[in-house]
């Protein structure tokens, strides 16, 4: 794998516990807790929401789905 995905899949996983553990947040919450700008948040919630284990509640919140997950390292 390369490891620019690497990077990405890492980060990905990162923001949905995030999400996970803070219940809902906003992009600009995530914006500030991983320093990286609003558009490669946004790339990366649209991930998490098409595999649909994130669900935006109101326009720039965000929160985890009922779906189960299992969490490798």
């Amino acid at each position: 794998m390369k490891p620019s995905t690497n990077r990405m899949l890492n980060r990905i996983k990162c923001i949905y516990l995030f999400i996970s553990r803070n219940g809902t947040v906003t992009t600009q919450d995530l914006v500030e807790e991983f320093g990286i700008t609003p558009r490669t948040i946004q790339r990366d919630l649209n991930v998490l929401a098409y595999n649909d284990l994130v669900k935006s509640t109101s326009r720039g919140k965000w929160t985890t789905t009922q779906k189960k997950v299992k969490i490798s390292s």
